[in-house]
């Protein structure tokens, strides 16, 4: 387990979080044209739930939105607290979910025009999100591939990601991916990949999981 680095930069693009209650597991993935985003953005823990914090991210919410989810706080709750004393809450993009498949989300109100799509959606036991986006198909797309595949979260993960890719990401490239999952009676990550640098991230962490199978 990698300690996520110092940072407080603009990143993002699409990720997703969900929970598969049955298997008692959790897990969020991500993809971005900025280096090594799948150690600053995506945040898991096993019986608690997973959490997503991007375009202007706040890494060190990552531990915190998971502490409140395990004190028993609704995942819009959650948001709340974070954003409630936050100096730019206009320029975060948030998501989270817990072990009963409850998720919520925050878009950016306050970004920057040139972003061609930005916005989020949920379903059961999922929620995904981007910013500078391809167009509102990505978060479609990826939300259609996490339904439609079955099989171990990760894979399904995997498959959104890569389906999120396909129709068009986010539209400056896709420069690196990160997935992490939390399962029960596991400590801490059960799988956690990384492509900090690549020209084609969402295919080589495709990849990187192919070889764990």
């Amino acid at each position: 387990m990698h300690a996520p680095p110092s940072f407080h930069g603009v990143t993002a693009t699409f990720s997703i979080v969900a929970v598969d209650p049955q298997a008692g597991e959790c897990g969020a993935a991500v993809a971005s044209k900025y280096p090594a985003v799948g150690r600053v953005v995506p945040y898991v823990r096993a019986g608690v739930g997973a959490f997503c914090t991007q375009h202007h991210a706040e890494p060190a919410w990552g531990e915190k939105a998971l502490d409140l989810l395990a004190l028993g706080k609704l995942p819009e709750e959650v948001l709340g607290i974070l954003l409630r004393d936050d100096t730019k809450p206009g320029k975060r993009q948030l998501a989270i979910i817990d072990m009963k498949g409850r998720a919520a989300n925050r878009n950016c109100w306050d970004a920057d025009p040139s972003g061609v799509w930005w916005g989020s959606m949920a379903g059961r036991n999922y929620a995904c999100q981007g910013n500078t986006l391809a167009s509102r198909q990505v978060i479609t797309e990826m939300a259609r591939a996490f339904e439609e595949t079955g099989g171990p979260l990760a894979g399904r993960l995997i498959a959104a990601l890569v389906a999120a890719d396909q129709a068009g990401g986010d539209h400056r490239g896709r420069l690196a991916a990160g997935i992490r999952i939390a399962k029960a009676g596991v400590p801490g990550h059960a799988l956690e990949l990384q492509v900090d640098k690549s020209d084609d991230a969402v295919n080589a962490l495709a990849s990187l999981y192919k070889k764990t199978l």
